[in-house]
């Protein structure tokens, strides 16, 4: 029988925020973009993070975050040694596939021709303006650079040119993915990155910044460029989109990568941490 203190029960709470009251919480804290890039935000959602977010860390019985890079970010703005602070990597879904029959999202989304795929909010964190050279140089070739993601009343960004499809339904995203003739995403910061790791799984070339946590998370199968380099990211893109020699590589090394990254592995590293804190191992 287990002593008292580990019988208490746990709140895991997966998304950044946590009852303050409690000192039960396991958080998931994924970055600090607010912290990091308040610019990209409203004032008052910035401001908000900046007072709650030193608080739940501080209260946690357990922090987790989904990188090194978001770990000595998250130590060094809300003042959290990083030695309590466990890194669990995101993970990729099975319904990924480069088999998935990409049909249904074209004629959803009206994609009539061969296309480069981005997906992102309209924050100015995630650069997509960086784009537009490249989606001007891919129409002169017959593609289409188009991004998915919804937009946010909190999030501050400049407006592109690019075609925006808005909030793509869960059940087409797969197909979205699977289409796509590459995927780009040009972030300034990324916790993360997981849809580069969803475009792998598809089966599609990744163009990404070098920046964040993607060179961690794309390791070395996607092309990383300087996300101030424009010219570089067109080059890259195109060449993700219609080099065979080089789109045979990104592909194979992609899918290697994303298959060493499933959800269940991040649900069994999430479950040992919880019971070394529970057993006090």
């Amino acid at each position: 029988m287990l002593p008292v203190i580990e019988q208490q029960a746990l709140l895991y709470c997966p998304a950044t925020l946590a009852p303050l009251a409690s000192r039960r919480n396991v958080v998931v804290i994924h970055d600090a973009a607010a912290l990091s890039h308040p610019e990209a935000y409203s004032r008052v959602y910035a401001t908000y993070h900046r007072l709650m977010l030193p608080a739940i860390a501080r209260r946690a019985r357990l922090l987790i975050t989904v990188s090194d890079f978001s770990r000595a970010e998250i130590s060094e703005l809300l003042g959290i040694p990083s030695d309590r602070i466990a890194v669990i990597g995101e993970g990729v879904g099975e319904r990924f596939s480069p088999d998935v029959d990409p049909e249904p999202a074209r004629r959803a989304l009206a994609l009539a021709k061969p296309y480069v795929l981005a997906v992102g909010t309209a924050s100015a964190r995630k650069n997509l303006g960086a784009l537009e050279p490249a989606a001007a140089a891919l129409d002169g070739l017959g593609f289409e650079l188009v991004v998915a993601g919804s937009d946010r009343g909190y999030l501050r960004g400049q407006a592109t040119a690019l075609r925006r499809l808005g909030y793509v339904d869960d059940e087409l995203l797969p197909g979205l993915y699977a289409g796509a003739r590459a995927f780009a995403m040009p972030s300034l910061h990324e916790g993360f990155g997981l849809p580069c790791l969803e475009a792998m799984a598809a089966g599609v070339p990744v163009v990404a910044s070098a920046s964040g946590a993607l060179p961690a998370t794309c390791g070395d199968a996607a092309l990383l460029i300087d996300p101030d380099d424009r010219d570089g990211l067109t080059g890259a893109v195109i060449a993700a989109a219609t080099d065979d020699k080089i789109r045979g590589r990104m592909i194979d090394d992609g899918l290697r990568n994303a298959a060493a990254r499933p959800w269940s592995r991040t649900a069994e590293l999430t479950d040992a941490a919880i019971g070394r804190l529970l057993t006090g191992g």
